[in-house]
């Protein structure tokens, strides 16, 4: 397995997505617009005092890795558990979505309705300059969504993936999954994602499609006091 994935928030934004990221030392963070998502050099011993010159006060942060009281400073505002799935079956072997739409930052307001609705995981105006994005859309409304936001090494992960309510049961978002999925592999990186330990379909579903559990993670949404 590859080793990259036991602190891959943190290969990510040290790597490929340096130039989308920062912080000093032993911290670093998405720029603002992009996820607000924190990794630390030490993942179960986060630094901080590091982090904090790149926050503001109450600004809400995801991180991963770590348990235990917060330091004088910060506050745990929320704290559970994610699944970190990796591929671990053959290549789709055709594009079930040919006609997606590929999406831009011209498509950002869309993008965060949809997400604001959905609740798939930290989402911001720029999150779609990280990787590819695919969209549908039925009269013109984007109503189901899957992206690429991690990357480390050839590590490359799906996320964004969400469907309104309204177009539900119809296989739309694992559709636009697959694709990436065959994009990705086609490339010869290795898909991998998080699933929330609460969203118990969404898990069953990627194992479905060919996940398989790596992980399961401690995550948090933290803030500067």
């Amino acid at each position: 397995m590859n080793p990259l994935l036991t602190n891959v928030f943190w290969h990510a934004l040290t790597g490929p997505h340096a130039r989308h990221a920062t912080g000093s030392g032993g911290a670093r963070r998405y720029a603002r617009g992009f996820s607000p998502i924190v990794a630390f050099a030490d993942a179960e011993h986060p630094d901080l005092a590091a982090l904090a010159p790149c926050c503001e006060t109450g600004e809400q942060l995801y991180c991963g890795g770590w348990s235990g009281a917060a330091p004088a400073g910060w506050r745990v505002g929320a704290e559970t558990t994610m699944f970190r799935m990796v591929w671990d079956a053959a290549a789709p072997s055709t594009d079930e979505f040919p006609d997606a739409v590929a999406l831009g930052p011209a498509h950002a307001a869309q993008a965060l309705a949809l997400t604001a609705l959905t609740h798939p995981g930290p989402f911001g105006p720029r999150t779609l300059e990280l990787g590819d994005y695919f969209g549908w859309f039925e009269s013109g409304q984007l109503v189901a969504m899957a992206g690429e936001r991690l990357q480390a090494g050839s590590l490359r992960e799906v996320s964004g993936v969400c469907t309104h309510p309204d177009f539900q049961g119809r296989g739309l978002a694992r559709r636009l999954m697959l694709k990436l999925i065959r994009r990705q592999l086609a490339r010869g990186e290795t898909p991998f994602l998080h699933v929330m330990r609460d969203n118990v379909g969404a898990r069953r579903l990627y194992a479905r499609m060919g996940f398989r559990d790596h992980c399961e993670t401690v995550v948090r949404v933290i803030s500067l006091c």
